[in-house]
């Protein structure tokens, strides 16, 4: 078998590892739903919030030392370790019956979110540099894990609640515990194990490229177009239920058309990035991210505010009142009325009405530029569900390239070291995963907006984008001083 069909064997498996982990990662965004939905048990919003961030932050948090251990021993122990150690609180999450115990069974099975550090460096170690851009991203493409749960759960939450409404979820979490058994056998026997090459290093050695700050700007870029899309995975299910009143299995479907584009894309975000450059590809994600997430800010609402109102000519006093008017003086002032059913949920764009209501009464005497009616106009946006939709999965398509442009910097710049830093941005990247529902649930709770989490996402991508050309401006001022003086005086 050549060294290049075996590696695609491993890339093959590698991914197929990491889309069964993510799906488990995802879970609690179906089944917390259910749960709380069900009224099987009665979770706040905030602590809903909780527990769909709590798995991504223990996926989160160790991605750095399983990435170093996966440098040491290899991915092919690390990640059969990995399958069957998360398997066992999956297991026993039936058993959960507080907020408590399923909390810490969720931070346990979120260990399984470590499985994108193992894979990041296990399949580097296959590929050259001239492939790795490729390789990576279609190993990125398991984030699609997440569109399995988003498509497949909430179907099976309803099969096996139809003969115990009560305890038939219970089911869901066996069936993923068996799957990562299976996916982990599958491994240990059709895999072959490959380390980094180079000297053994010790602990301080891995971890001095963490003193980099290109690090660090690469894990907050990926805090955003991963962590974030992990967040939006699972928040985006209850969004739908909540403004637009779906059902779970409609729900989950919408939230899977954001999961899975934005998973499969990835591969060609590797292959852009090859092409074109990482920068070049960030700038066009970070752009159309604040784009996008500028138009997802504005809510379903319905505005009452002034209108324009009929004021008197003349002092006198009124002498007839009717629904299509008043005399004054013996001058008619007509109204114009109300009319229902003008604005309708159909319209794409903010719609507005207007009409007139008379304030003053029969015989009543009234003086000069006095109100006689106000104006009422009413601005109706329906927020419509299919715009919302397409904007949600133009955006997950878009942080599925950013996923694979970020991660294309590694092996370029920490060859030897690609577990420890793959990881370090990894561990930032699944910190936004966990704040994210949390931080979405409190400004859910503070504004009473399900798009308030998208106010945060235009925040973060601003500072990104703005993060991100200044880095560029100083390197080429830099690089090239006279280059910069020559622009500055032709601006001037």
């Amino acid at each position: 078998m050549s060294n290049l069909s075996q590696s695609h064997r491993m890339l093959f498996l590698n991914t197929l590892a990491f889309t069964i982990c993510f799906a488990c990662w995802t879970l609690n965004g179906v089944l917390v739903t259910f749960l709380v939905d069900r009224g099987i048990f009665n979770w706040s919003v905030v602590e809903v919030g909780w527990l769909l961030g709590i798995p991504i932050l223990s996926g989160a948090i160790f991605r750095l030392p399983i990435g170093i251990l996966t440098d040491k021993f290899g991915g092919k122990i690390i990640y059969s370790a990995l399958l069957f150690l998360c398997a066992i609180p999956l297991f026993l999450l039936p058993y959960a019956n507080s907020f408590w115990s399923f909390a810490v069974l969720s931070f346990l099975f979120g260990l399984v979110g470590t499985s994108f550090a193992v894979g990041i460096a296990y399949t580097s170690v296959w590929y050259p540099k001239n492939w790795q851009g490729r390789a990576l991203g279609i190993f990125g493409m398991g984030n699609a894990g997440a569109a399995i749960t988003t498509f497949v759960a909430p179907t099976l939450l309803n099969y096996f609640s139809k003969e115990d409404a009560v305890n038939g979820w219970k089911m869901l979490p066996v069936s993923y515990a068996i799957v990562l058994v299976c996916i982990g056998l599958v491994f240990v026997v059709f895999t072959k194990n490959k380390k980094p090459e180079g000297e053994s290093k010790n602990l301080k050695t891995l971890l001095t490229p963490l003193k980099s700050a290109r690090v660090w700007r690469f894990g907050v870029y990926y805090f955003l177009v991963f962590g974030c899309f992990v967040a939006y995975s699972q928040w985006l299910l209850p969004n739908f239920m909540n403004v637009y009143h779906t059902t779970l299995v409609m729900g989950g479907m919408f939230a899977t058309m954001f999961s899975l584009p934005g998973g499969v894309v990835r591969a060609l975000g590797g292959y852009l990035s090859d092409k074109y450059g990482a920068r070049q590809v960030m700038y066009w994600v970070l752009g159309s991210t604040m784009a996008i997430s500028f138009l997802l800010m504005f809510p379903k609402m319905e505005l009452f505010t002034s209108g324009p109102g009929i004021m008197a000519n003349n002092a006198g006093v009124v002498s007839k009142v009717s629904e299509h008017g008043l005399v004054l003086n013996g001058n008619d002032y007509s109204i114009k009325p109300r009319v229902d059913g003008v604005l309708t949920d159909a319209s794409v764009l903010p719609v507005k009405t207007s009409w007139q209501e008379i304030i003053v009464k029969e015989n009543q005497t009234v003086k000069k530029k006095e109100l006689l009616a106000k104006g009422v106009t009413q601005i109706k946006f329906s927020a419509n569900m299919w715009v919302y939709v397409i904007l949600v999965v133009l955006i997950g398509i878009s942080w599925g390239i950013g996923k694979a442009a970020v991660y294309k910097h590694i092996p370029e710049y920490f060859p030897n070291e690609v577990g420890v830093v793959g990881g370090m941005v990894g561990l930032i990247g699944g910190l936004g995963g966990f704040f994210g529902p949390i931080i979405f649930s409190y400004l859910l709770n503070f504004t009473g907006l399900w798009t308030s989490s998208w106010l945060f996402i235009f925040v973060i991508s601003t500072i990104c984008l703005l993060w991100m050309h200044n880095t560029i401006i100083k390197i080429l001022r830099k690089k090239n001083p006279d280059f910069s003086r020559e622009i500055e005086h032709i601006n001037h």
